[in-house]
């Protein structure tokens, strides 16, 4: 468990979680860290010192939890992240990330006297069941063509995932589905597809699929190994099932763009993060959007991105191709990125001109985006060009600027 995430903190937070929601059930759901059950009980012990009704799924993948949200709904998890974090997220009652207000609020209650009877707590054991059958009829085709490889990070998905496909008649080879609380996102799953690369290549699969650790990500692998992104999977999605509109964030790859301006299809970009992507399909009710590291979106019959439900869409949406056949669809701008550790994340003039001056000159070509990072003393900076050498040029000469102005 890490230094900060304490099971006293998360009991706390429990308790003023509860207490913000007014008592009521609160549904519980963990990954497979070895930290897990005991925060789980933590979190449970707050919730009925605050009058509350814990209701405790065990492992469930993030977007089941969301899914099946109660009053409160809250996921023990550090998500993409190595074995020794963990963290907990919290939804409403309809399945939505609470807001950076609601949070607030939360904290605010962490001291707060709570003077009725104790709640209880129950364990359920047919969420898992639940949930699978809620996605398999929702988004599930028949996949009896298909041989693929699936990746579960050793994670929340592990046996849940390989009987999603295993139902709709897929030849499935499962990998990383074996958790012991010490292996999740170790070497497999979304986060490191290199055993997933091999395992699809060397079984001759049509196509692999990873999740990470607690399931809101999914990224594949076309049979060559090479890999499909989260804005090549979005751009196979936007085509096939028929959107009007799509949101992305402002890594979105200008291929993306591209395609959605040939099709008349509108794209609403947001700040990295997929509530924000969420955040801007309930304002504009748009069903469809993501980010290129996995999360994909899809709001027909579900409140969040949901990594099995975007799996099964992806494989659906394949109609006898290839996958990259199917991904081919997407012109492919190259990308070069860079992180400069820096003293000061407030962008000078010199930068802010040089950004504008590199983009009126690429003329939609191209562009460049200089962004501080939300959690570390961290410039990010991404260049995109119809060569991977312009690219690499003008990602080379603003994060020179950004050395010499902010280091």
């Amino acid at each position: 468990m890490g230094e900060d995430l304490t099971a006293e903190l998360v009991e706390q937070l429990g308790r003023a979680a509860t207490l913000w929601s007014r008592g009521g059930r609160v549904f519980v759901g963990r990954d497979t860290r070895a930290s897990g059950e005991e925060l789980e009980e933590a979190f449970a012990r707050g919730v009925v010192s605050a009058g509350g009704n814990a209701v405790l799924a065990g492992v469930l993948p993030t977007p089941a939890v969301a899914l099946l949200s109660l009053d409160l709904a809250a996921v023990i998890s550090a998500s993409h992240n190595p074995p020794e974090y963990n963290g907990v997220k919290l939804f409403d009652g309809e399945g939505q990330k609470l807001t950076d207000a609601a949070e607030e609020e939360i904290e605010a209650l962490f001291d707060a006297p709570f003077d009725g009877a104790p709640g209880d707590v129950d364990h359920v054991g047919v969420a898992t069941g639940s949930y699978l059958d809620h996605i398999v009829e929702r988004f599930g085709t028949d996949l009896r063509a298909l041989k693929l490889v699936v990746d579960c990070a050793n994670g929340a998905y592990s046996g849940i995932a390989p009987e999603a496909f295993e139902r709709l008649g897929a030849d499935v080879t499962t990998i990383g589905s074996e958790p012991d609380g010490r292996n999740i996102n170790v070497g497999c799953g979304a986060t490191d597809l290199s055993t997933l690369q091999q395992a699809v290549t060397g079984s001759g699969a049509d196509l692999g699929i990873a999740f990470d650790g607690d399931g809101d990500r999914m990224l594949a692998v076309d049979a060559r190994g090479e890999v499909v992104d989260g804005d090549q999977i979005l751009a196979i999605l936007m085509l096939h099932l028929g959107v009007d509109l799509v949101a992305v964030t402002v890594m979105a790859n200008l291929g993306l763009h591209r395609l959605a301006e040939e099709h008349g299809i509108r794209v609403v970009t947001t700040d990295v993060g997929d509530r924000y992507v969420l955040e801007a399909l309930r304002r504009e009710g748009g069903l469809l959007g993501g980010e290129q590291s996995g999360h994909v979106i899809y709001l027909r019959d579900h409140v969040t991105g949901d990594g099995l439900a975007a799996a099964l869409l992806l494989c659906g949406a394949l109609e006898g191709r290839t996958l990259e056949e199917a991904a081919a669809v997407m012109p492919r701008f190259p990308q070069a990125k860079e992180n400069i550790r820096v003293a000061s994340k407030a962008l000078s003039q010199a930068v802010r001109e040089e950004v504008e001056r590199l983009n009126e000159r690429f003329d939609g070509k191209g562009r460049v985006l200089v962004r501080a990072s939300g959690t570390e003393p961290l410039i990010r900076v991404l260049a995109e060009a119809e060569t991977g050498a312009e690219a690499a040029e003008a990602c080379a000469s603003i994060s020179a600027l950004v050395r010499r102005e902010l280091g």
